[in-house]
């Protein structure tokens, strides 16, 4: 792309680097990594920093319609959900090792579900009989322990509680704050940040994270690094939910670089 900027991808997961190199060919200098180790990696491949970098957050169409990796509760598949198969922790793991506590912290926490302790009872109990190594045996014992009123109610009945272990197992969240930071830090002057996410919990450390290098809100910086460019997120419109409906959740956060974020470190 001589002439006209240059384009690098990160993502941790192979299958979607594959994908992209199908798509983007020779354009994109495409890496496996976490981007929780973003600030790193451009300064060895851009030392000189970015111009414009942008984050789409969570799990990808891709990776939910491959049954395979255990993502979705529409599916029979094992219960896996790694972003990098080479990671050894799985979903599966995590439901049958934790203890009543410490899934109920888990799906409460992460998936913002109410009913997250009569979940996890469930889940103990039901692994007396053996382990649980399915998504189908995980939705079962979902719309066992959540009342028929709730389940009436609202999305699917194991959306919180799958989107809690998928954050979990890839700790996307811890991930997400060392990101964007490493990524505010190798913006150029007059550079661009655009993260896209698709929960509350996400969202929450966007809004916050941007803030607070604009010296705003509690924990603001003395010197703002960056200038925000949506005081609130950009929301998909009609046109776009009906070409793709899984994009209803989408929030879109912009700023830009206002001063060099490695000065004064």
């Amino acid at each position: 792309m001589q002439g006209r900027g240059r384009l690098i991808g990160l993502d941790q997961d192979s299958s979607a680097l594959d994908k992209a190199r199908e798509v983007l060919g020779r354009e994109a200098e495409l890496i496996q990594i976490n981007f929780r180790t973003l600030e790193q990696a451009l300064g060895r491949l851009a030392p000189d920093g970015a111009d414009g970098i942008l984050f789409d957050l969570g799990v990808s169409s891709p990776q939910l319609d491959w049954a395979e990796r255990g993502f979705s509760y529409q599916t029979d598949a094992p219960l896996d959900m790694r972003m990098n198969q080479a990671s050894p922790l799985t979903a599966a793991e995590l439901v049958n090792i934790l203890s009543h506590k410490e899934l109920t912290k888990l799906i409460s926490n992460y998936g913002e579900e109410r009913w997250a302790s009569r979940i996890a009872k469930f889940i103990v109990e039901r692994r007396q009989r053996g382990r649980v190594e399915t998504t189908s045996q995980l939705v079962e014992i979902i719309l066992a322990a959540i009342p028929a009123g709730a389940r009436r109610r609202g999305p699917h009945p194991a959306k919180r509680t799958f989107q809690a272990l998928r954050i979990a197992v890839n700790d996307e969240l811890g991930a997400l704050e060392e990101g964007l930071a490493g990524a505010i830090k190798a913006l150029r002057p007059g550079g661009r940040i655009v993260v896209i996410s698709y929960h509350s919990l996400e969202d929450r450390i966007v809004k916050r994270t941007l803030a607070s290098w604009a010296g705003k809100g509690p924990d603001g910086r003395l010197e703002a690094k960056l200038e925000l460019l949506t005081k609130k997120p950009l929301l998909p419109q009609e046109a776009e939910l009906a070409q793709n409906p899984r994009a209803r959740s989408a929030k879109l956060r912009a700023a830009r670089c206002v001063l060099n974020p490695k000065e004064g470190e």
